[in-house]
């Protein structure tokens, strides 16, 4: 199954040129080894605005079937990633955020200070992960046995949920 992804890095400095953006590069690797093609990725810095037009336009013209931003999900002032999502999204999809979340606290407690989201946007999916490196490749490592299926139902496809199991 073919999975169109893009990246989305929110860093005022990685969008400034004043930090490198590593989190991005991360993300793009453990989508690519998921099996998925990385068709976009860019740094935008944390604004909402800016934010929900980028996940908009990948969503609704380039036609990605997922997005995975990377970066303004904690409790900062400028951390507004969680709300652009929130107003770009129609249908939240609570369990990828919360399954992101317990499999980071496992390593880390602090984990639970993330308040990403995950959501629909019409048949693309969105999910915000943390900004580091190690809570990108966490992050993916949790959510790989499940975004296949996840965009297969998105998409209508395979929605018999294990009927071959309970046959």
């Amino acid at each position: 199954m073919e999975i169109r992804a893009a990246v989305i890095t929110v860093s005022d400095k990685g969008y400034a040129g004043q930090r490198q953006d590593l989190s991005g590069p991360a993300l793009t690797e453990a989508l690519v080894a998921m099996g998925a093609t990385v068709v976009a990725r860019t740094i935008v810095p944390d604004d909402e605005e800016q934010i929900g037009r980028t996940m908009i336009e990948y969503a609704d013209v380039l036609k990605v079937d997922l997005i995975v931003s990377t970066g303004g999900t904690g409790p900062a002032p400028r951390d507004r990633t969680p709300e652009a999502t929130q107003r770009v999204i129609d249908r939240e999809f609570p369990g990828l955020a919360e399954l992101v979340r317990w499999e980071g606290y496992r390593k880390t407690p602090r984990a639970v200070l993330s308040r990403g989201i995950a959501g629909l946007r019409g048949q693309c999916l969105i999910i915000n992960l943390l900004g580091s490196t190690r809570a990108v490749r966490e992050g993916m490592e949790a959510l790989a046995p499940v975004l296949p299926h996840a965009i297969q139902m998105m998409r209508g496809e395979n929605l018999e949920h294990g009927a071959a199991r309970n046959a």
